[in-house]
């Protein structure tokens, strides 16, 4: 076991070290490591997911450079770095996660450069990605005030989060955002389209085959790798929290889909219904 972990962490820092050097020849040392881009989804594809976020909080939310924003599990940076050259002076950024190595790394290379983005350590347990953390999700309590922000966005945040964990971000997102202010979220989201294509094997690797009230779980013994929520369960709690859904919900391409806008599925909300 030990020899296996040895060899493990001895070929990541070898690939850490070549990835540092192609980053500067190709003048990307802006990006962070390799092995952190690969816990977020791929270090081939950071920089792209990066900036289809960014077209999305734009076209779809209306985004504007001015705004005060808040990134619920802002892992490494993958949306901060794109945000660096669309938000101005009179515009901030507040990103937390749960992963400390990630938050140090974006303290110091994205916030030295760029005073109005701010990091935090959430130590927030979560048995896939941060085991010794030492507050519950369901207990945690954002970091800011009232109404602070204009736009709040989480990507693949939820896909991660039980039920009572889940519901308790959605209540502080509800508290932390502003009355006119709009919210992008991501989930897997089980409705008749996406458990039919579940049951005709065409979710590829989520086959979500353990079932609970409200959600679906890949893996039983770490059930936070990867969860699915029934569709009406979350709008009840959209409703709940008074987080006005903005028809359509854009599905994403995860259940094997042929029509989607990306690889999740989107809701985007806001306080007012009238936006």
């Amino acid at each position: 076991m030990f020899l296996e972990k040895y060899l493990r962490y001895t070929k990541q820092l070898l690939l850490d070290l070549f990835d540092f050097v192609i980053r500067v020849i190709k003048k990307k040392n802006y990006l962070p490591p390799r092995s952190f881009r690969d816990s977020v989804g791929g270090h081939k594809d950071f920089e792209a997911i990066g900036i289809e976020f960014l077209n999305y909080f734009r076209k779809f939310c209306n985004l504007k450079p001015d705004e005060k924003i808040l990134d619920v599990g802002c892992g490494c940076g993958r949306l901060a770095i794109p945000l660096t050259k669309y938000l101005n002076r009179g515009g901030s950024y507040e990103g937390f996660d749960i992963i400390s190595k990630q938050i140090g790394w974006c303290k110091k290379n994205i916030s030295s450069s760029y005073p109005n983005f701010h990091f935090e350590i959430a130590n927030v347990f979560n048995k896939r990605f941060n085991p010794k953390g030492k507050i519950k999700a369901s207990e945690y309590t954002f970091p800011y005030k009232d109404k602070s922000f204009d736009f709040i966005f989480l990507t693949s945040v939820f896909t991660h989060m039980l039920p009572q964990d889940m519901e308790n971000y959605l209540s502080e997102i509800a508290r932390v955002l502003k009355k006119d202010g709009r919210c992008f979220i991501t989930f897997f989201l089980l409705n008749n389209e996406s458990l039919k294509l579940i049951n005709f094997k065409k979710a590829l690797y989520l086959d979500f085959k353990y079932c609970f009230k409200n959600y679906r779980i890949v893996n039983k013994k770490i059930p936070e790798g990867a969860i699915a929520y029934d569709e009406k369960f979350i709008r009840k709690l959209y409703y709940k929290y008074r987080l006005h859904i903005k028809e359509p919900i854009f599905y994403g391409s995860w259940c094997g889909r042929g029509n989607f806008l990306s690889y999740q599925d989107i809701i985007i909300s806001s306080k007012n219904p009238k936006i």
